[in-house]
């Protein structure tokens, strides 16, 4: 098992632990887009917990720092990606600065906030990723002010198809700490889930517009 792999499981034990990923085949959740689903995820819990934020904080780091190269500035997404955002570039000694998916609609009307100066690469931490369209709004929005996207990093992801090609046609590198297969193996691992539940998850995965709760 690679470290990477081993990681993405520890991370996965840690979110169904606290609760930040919850499974309920028999009574799923409904997204804000109105898809039913049998998983929520609510990442902020993790803030709430100093050990486990810190171990999420530094695999960001180390992850930055062997595949990408320090980044001139870490940006976190609104508002999920501020927090982790900000003890990541902590961690790395840089600047940070947040970015909202859309221009406020008074004051300066700014969308990112903080200094950024063109020219500079980027790093971005997000705490999800769901289809991909609020993260990807963010990159348009730093690309528009003149800054290099160097990669995407996230927490979870739900690993959605329509995410993929979202990601694919902005040609942005999406890397997260845990995904969906590996939250799979380990919530059967651990008992969180049947091995009925588990084939309808993967169900829902494969078409959440048209899955069916069993």
């Amino acid at each position: 098992m690679s470290l990477y792999e081993e990681s993405a499981l520890t991370v996965a034990g840690l979110l169904l632990q606290i609760k930040a990923i919850k499974l309920n085949v028999a009574s799923p959740y409904t997204w804000a887009s109105g898809i039913k689903s049998p998983i929520y995820c609510d990442n902020r819990i993790t803030l709430s917990f100093p050990k486990i934020r810190t171990y999420l904080r530094q695999e960001f780091a180390r992850i930055i720092e062997e595949k990408y190269e320090k980044p001139d500035l870490i940006v976190g997404v609104a508002t999920g990606g501020i927090a982790h955002g900000v003890l990541v570039a902590q961690e790395l000694g840089l600047p940070f600065a947040y970015v909202r998916t859309e221009k406020k609609s008074h004051g300066l009307t700014n969308q990112i906030e903080g200094h950024v100066e063109s020219g500079q690469t980027v790093i971005i931490i997000e705490d999800l990723v769901s289809t991909g369209g609020s993260s990807l709004s963010a990159v348009t929005a730093l690309r528009d002010a003149g800054l290099k996207v160097k990669a995407m990093l996230a927490i979870f992801t739900y690993g959605l198809d329509v995410a993929k090609d979202n990601f694919d046609k902005e040609n942005v590198e999406l890397f997260t700490l845990t995904n969906y297969e590996t939250l799979l193996s380990k919530a059967i691992e651990d008992k969180y889930v049947t091995e009925k539940d588990l084939q309808s998850l993967i169900s829902w995965r494969m078409n959440p517009h048209a899955w069916k709760q069993s």
